[in-house]
């Protein structure tokens, strides 16, 4: 498996209000043809987080089509799960509806953060609207840190989730510095949630402190998911699995790595895989966590 980069694809211009600075964690959904909305999380000067999108050709992705003028999805009320940033972290669609499931997080005291996983929901494909004001899925009994960005498939009449999961806080150079992982639940509806602590990808070794944005695809043949991982700094991982709940890390076959100069020259992370027309791609972010916007790759073979 080996991928080719298509070339950077959008970063913000600062232009905007609420879109000061980051395209991060993109999400595909293909509107037309070869037109595809590129959902992604962005920030104003408050550092707080909304979700917008671009509108790209995949067959010329460098050029923009079309740019939201206002957010799809932005902070919550004071004092709710969301009130600091909602980004946007995978898009489903059920029946007539469309589901976005999307990160809400709060400033902390102790912490930096506390995130946990809100749901908003579309009945015509472009307005979405917030499920509860409360989010789906929170920190709990088992799981006491907090919850982040997923991926959600819904088949053979289970909806099925690989979510970040945060198994602590440690102290690191005078910080508070997170330590997670993914694990799996499974729901009967999307909105409830089965979680039993299943832990889909788990640390390789004791420095890896942080495993996120699990992107997964079912093949006829296997589970493939593809993710952020690091300890010094982001790269992508991959994995396999005959049943989508126990996963074999093979990281060294993810197939891309950072480029020796540019936007990308330090990490990559984020990956969001979808195919099209017998292609296989890969959205991802690269230095600075979105700062630096997203890019496009392509896999070298047909699927």
């Amino acid at each position: 498996m080996k991928w080719k980069k298509l070339g950077h694809v959008f970063c913000p211009s600062g232009n905007i209000e609420w879109m000061r600075s980051h395209a991060a964690v993109p999400v595909a959904e293909n509107v037309e043809d070869r037109l595809f909305k590129i959902y992604f999380s962005t920030r104003d000067n408050l550092n707080r987080s909304f979700t917008g999108y671009v509108v790209i050709d995949i067959t010329r992705p460098d050029q923009i089509v079309d740019l939201s003028s206002e957010p799809v999805l932005s902070p919550g009320e004071m004092g709710e799960f969301d009130d600091s940033g909602a980004m946007a972290t995978w898009l489903t669609q059920q029946g007539d509806e469309k589901y976005f499931y999307y990160i809400g997080w709060n400033l902390g005291v102790t912490v930096p953060f506390r995130n946990s996983i809100g749901l908003s929901i579309s009945t015509d494909g472009k307005i979405f609207k917030r499920y509860s004001n409360g989010p789906i899925l929170d920190r709990s009994v088992r799981e006491p840190h907090f919850c982040a960005s997923c991926c959600v498939i819904h088949e053979e009449n289970i909806w099925k989730m690989w979510y970040l999961s945060c198994t602590g806080w440690q102290i690191r150079n005078g910080k508070p510095e997170h330590k997670y992982h993914i694990k799996y639940a499974e729901s009967h509806d999307g909105i409830s949630w089965q979680r039993d602590g299943l832990v889909a990808i788990d640390y390789s070794t004791e420095h890896e402190y942080a495993i996120s944005r699990p992107s997964v695809i079912h093949d006829t043949d296997r589970w493939r998911m593809w993710y952020s991982f690091r300890g010094h700094s982001y790269r992508i991982g991959y994995a396999e699995s005959t049943d989508g709940k126990h996963w074999d890390r093979l990281d060294h076959l993810s197939g891309i790595d950072v480029s020796l100069t540019g936007w990308d020259s330090e990490m990559i992370e984020y990956p969001f895989v979808f195919d099209h027309d017998g292609q296989r791609y890969m959205l991802y972010n690269g230095n600075g966590y979105g700062k630096t916007g997203f890019g496009l790759a392509i896999l070298d073979h047909p699927v």
